[in-house]
C-alpha cells in the first residue's frame, strides 16, 4: 500500500483555466518533488527539503542541465510525516494546469511547464538528441520518465490533440508530447520568406501516433508585444 501511495498523487486543480493552482493531499509517509518557487502554502505537518536532484541529495550536473532547459537549479521535496497534509502549488505564468499519469513511458515537456511529479519520475533533458533549435523558443526540453503523477502547466488554456499520422503545431504553443511521436522542425509556409513575414516562422511537424498538449497563448509572442512598452530601469 505504501508503494502505491508514493507512486500516485491525490491532486485537485482549482481556479482554472485562467489562474490555476493545484492542491496535493499527502498521506502519512508520502512525498513528491516540485519546481523551486512553486509552493503557495502547505500544512505545518509537511516538511520541505531542497536538493539539486533526488530527495537523497546530489546531482549537481542534473541541476545544471535543468538550468539550461529553463528550469530551476534546485528541486523542492515535500514529505508528510506521521500525519497527512496538503500542499498548494502554482505556476509562473497565468494559465491552466493538468495532471498526467506515467506508467513507465516517457513524456517530453517544454521548458518552464514542469510543476511537480511523483518521486519515482526522473526529470532530465537528455531526450532523443537535439533535432533542431526552435526559432525564438527554448532549445532544450525536459524528458520525464517513470511511474506516477506528473503535473504541468500552460500559458492560457491547455488541451490535447490526438495524432494518428501527420500534424503541424506552432513551436510556441507546444506544452508536451508523448515520446511515441517523431517530429521535425520546418517552415510554416511554402517558403522561408512567407513563413516569417506571416508571423509563424518555424513549426513542428509530428508523425506517428500519440498526443500533443498545446497551449492557447504563446509566451514569446506576448513578450515581444509587451517588451517595447516597458520602461527601462
Amino acid at each position: 500500500m505504501a508503494e502505491l501511495l508514493n507512486t500516485s498523487l491525490k491532486t485537485e486543480i482549482q481556479m482554472g483555466p485562467g489562474a490555476s493552482a493545484v492542491k496535493i493531499d499527502l498521506e502519512p509517509g508520502q512525498h513528491f518533488t516540485a519546481e523551486a518557487g512553486a509552493m503557495i502554502a502547505m500544512s505545518p505537518t509537511i516538511t520541505m527539503t531542497t536538493t539539486t536532484h533526488k530527495k537523497s541529495g546530489g546531482g549537481i550536473m542534473k541541476g545544471l542541465k535543468r538550468m539550461l532547459s529553463g528550469e530551476s537549479f534546485f528541486l523542492n521535496h515535500y514529505s508528510a510525516g506521521n500525519e497527512p497534509g496538503t500542499v498548494w502549488l502554482s505556476a509562473t505564468l497565468a494559465g491552466d494546469m493538468m495532471t498526467h499519469e506515467l506508467h513507465g513511458e516517457g513524456l517530453v515537456v517544454q521548458a518552464g511547464s514542469y510543476v511537480a511529479s511523483s518521486p519515482d519520475i526522473e526529470v532530465d533533458f537528455n531526450w532523443q538528441g537535439f533535432k533542431s533549435f526552435f526559432s525564438g523558443e527554448s532549445a532544450f526540453w525536459l524528458n520525464l520518465n517513470g511511474q506516477g503523477t506528473l503535473i504541468f502547466n500552460s500559458y492560457g488554456a491547455i488541451y490535447p490533440i490526438k495524432i494518428d499520422g501527420d500534424y503541424i503545431v506552432d513551436t510556441g504553443h507546444i506544452v508536451a508530447f508523448e515520446e511515441t511521436l517523431n517530429f521535425e522542425v520546418t517552415k510554416a509556409g511554402k517558403s522561408w520568406m512567407s513563413s516569417f513575414l506571416g508571423g509563424e516562422g518555424l513549426v513542428c511537424k509530428f508523425k506517428g501516433q500519440g498526443t500533443v498538449w498545446v497551449q492557447s497563448h504563446n509566451p514569446s509572442s506576448f513578450g515581444q508585444i509587451l517588451g517595447p512598452t516597458l520602461r527601462p530601469r
